[in-house]
């Protein structure tokens, strides 16, 4: 990472998780890129090495973890599979949320996804309301001891690899952000149905629009208290947007890494192809991209942990990183010529995977609204 300064319990923790993942990760990360789920035992093996579970009550087989080390996982897991660092990203993100639930739910849930049984998934995103949030037309009316909800979530990353959903809905429609509320639903109820999204990348994330048709839902999966979800998914998604940039950073690192040796083997009008500047500048600016964005990311999780406000930080890594990856990506793709392009070698793939990113959790536009309101204030909000 160069310079950020990890302490050396960090170091440590960084070459351990980089050893697991490139042994037992890496090597079928080209094969299960173009599956439509993620191996069940895949998963238990991560959490075997406590990689589901950063976080989580001990009780229910969690640990404790600053976020920077969290940071350090997800990295590290990217560079040997991009889809499969998801899954330590949302269980850390989304169990924060699920602990607003009483202990019965709690203790049912928090355990089967430390141990890799069961992954959750996030639903904000609707039909016709993508960044704005405070817009949600899914609809929960209290009936008694329990919610009936109505609507649809859409692009929902994991949505068909889960097996419950932390979904907002509008318990007063009049309030827009200040009534959403934030709820629990496990897909087993009736009236929950799901269908798969066909994307050009991210395939086993299983990205899915969940609809929910008169669900009755009882009250004890209520995250919190009414008219505060909004809240709670903004501030997830302040950590969340830091993952999702060090993911992008891990993948293209490992795609740098290979277009740097390839270019010192093969050989153009008699030299190796590192020789032309063409190829080096490349290779240069490459580089310090993402340097620039790795240590922006991790620089904004050690503020997190000094519990700093860091939310214009957090829109940053988001806007930035995925842009950086996609373009490193694409000259390392370039660099391996026809090679590149072709599915043997996983580039291809590599590219069409972060591309997502550069519109999970916000686009860039939305981030840069994000961080001009961080530093010119919210009268200057371009609406």
């Amino acid at each position: 990472m160069g310079g950020f300064g990890l302490t050396e319990a960090q170091e440590m923790f960084r070459k351990e998780i980089r050893g697991f993942a490139q042994k037992e990760l890496a090597p079928g990360a080209k094969a299960r890129a173009k599956m439509d789920h993620f191996p069940k035992e895949v998963l238990k093996r991560m959490a075997e090495v406590g990689l589901l579970s950063f976080n989580l009550p001990e009780k229910y087989g969690g640990q404790s973890a600053d976020w920077v080390t969290v940071g350090v996982a997800v990295e590290e897991l990217s560079r040997a599979d991009f889809n499969l660092a998801i899954a330590p990203v949302l269980s850390t993100g989304l169990c924060m949320g699920l602990r607003l639930a009483p202990e019965e739910v709690q203790a049912e849930w928090l355990p089967r996804v430390s141990r890799g049984e069961t992954l959750i998934c996030l639903g904000l995103s609707e039909p016709s309301m993508g960044s704005d949030g405070a817009a949600v037309q899914c609809r929960a009316v209290k009936k008694g001891d329990h919610y009936v909800l109505n609507g649809e979530k859409t692009s929902i990353t994991l949505g068909m690899q889960s097996e419950a959903i932390i979904a907002f809905a509008s318990t007063n429609p009049a309030a827009r952000a200040r009534g959403v509320t934030a709820f629990f639903i496990p897909y087993s109820l009736p009236g929950v149905h799901r269908s798969r999204l066909p994307d050009m990348g991210c395939k086993p994330m299983g990205r899915a629009s969940v609809i929910l048709d008169n669900v009755n839902l009882p009250e004890k999966y209520l995250l919190g208290e009414e008219g505060k979800g909004f809240h709670l998914v903004m501030t997830q998604f302040d950590a969340i947007r830091i993952f999702l940039g060090l993911m992008c950073m891990g993948i293209a690192q490992t795609s740098l890494d290979e277009a740097m040796n390839y270019a010192k083997q093969r050989t153009a009008f008699g030299q190796p192809l590192a020789k032309f500047e063409g190829i080096s500048f490349k290779i240069a600016e490459a580089a310090t991209m993402l340097e620039c964005g790795r240590l922006l990311c991790y620089n904004t999780l050690a503020m997190k942990d000094r519990g700093e406000t860091h939310t214009k930080e957090s829109a940053m890594c988001k806007w930035l990183c995925p842009k950086v990856a996609v373009q490193v990506i694409h000259d390392c793709l370039l660099i391996h010529g026809h090679f590149g392009y072709s599915e043997e070698y996983p580039l291809e793939q590599r590219l069409r995977d972060v591309i997502g990113w550069e519109l999970a959790d916000g686009s860039a536009e939305i981030m840069k609204i994000i961080i001009g309101r961080e530093l010119l204030g919210r009268e200057f909000l371009p609406y």
